[in-house]
């Protein structure tokens, strides 16, 4: 992208991919905030280590736990979360606003005291992650709503990222599209899309 939004947040990515602070990255659904994430670790100093994604939005209430912390059985296998796996890398926690507030006040314990205990475990476990959060939905209304923990959000957004919506960007379209035509006729060996960036329906066209 070339908006001045886009130039912004290549500016913001290469400020804060040398530091550990934990970022919180707004915008719509499908805008590239996972891209946003993957873009800050590749360029970190933990590139060589894990990158490990949690989608809050998709997640069985039940599940939460097991997948943030991982869990001790009774056989004494150890089935390892999320924070365990993203040692000494980073943990992308995707659409944050949806994990309920119980799990909400187990994570802000993470940030605080450093260290976890597996489910059914007796043992604290200590990692060394850093912590990119992403949310669709306006966490500030969120807090207001009672759905979302303010001394979490202020925990997690340490640097925010926000990325317009592509209505916003028309800058970006002919890029985009160029971008995409070439991968699909590198995949199928077709002829790429010729485009006219002055093109009208493209540029109006209520993405």
């Amino acid at each position: 992208g070339c908006s001045k939004n886009m130039t912004t947040i290549k500016g913001q990515i290469e400020k804060i991919s040398s530091t550990d602070s934990r970022v919180i990255i707004n915008g719509p659904s499908g805008s590239g905030k996972e891209l946003i994430a993957r873009k800050i670790h590749k360029k970190s100093k933990r590139n060589k280590n894990p990158f490990i994604i949690i989608n809050g939005a998709v997640l069985d209430n039940d599940k939460y736990e097991l997948e943030l912390f991982g869990e001790e059985k009774a056989d004494g296998s150890i089935l390892y979360g999320a924070l365990e796996k993203a040692n000494m890398g980073s943990l992308l926690i995707d659409q944050i606003s949806d994990i309920p507030l119980n799990i909400q006040s187990k994570i802000l314990r993470v940030l605080t005291d450093q260290k976890f205990k597996r489910v059914n475990g007796s043992s604290d476990i200590r990692v060394d992650v850093r912590l990119i959060c992403s949310s669709s939905k306006n966490l500030k209304y969120e807090i207001e709503m009672g759905n979302f923990r303010e001394d979490l959000f202020h925990r997690i957004n340490v640097f925010e990222i926000y990325i317009d919506p592509l209505s916003k960007r028309i800058a970006d379209i002919p890029l985009l599209i160029k971008y995409f035509s070439k991968k699909i006729s590198e995949n199928y060996n077709i002829k790429e899309l010729e485009i006219d960036e002055n093109d009208s329906y493209i540029l109006n066209h209520n993405w």
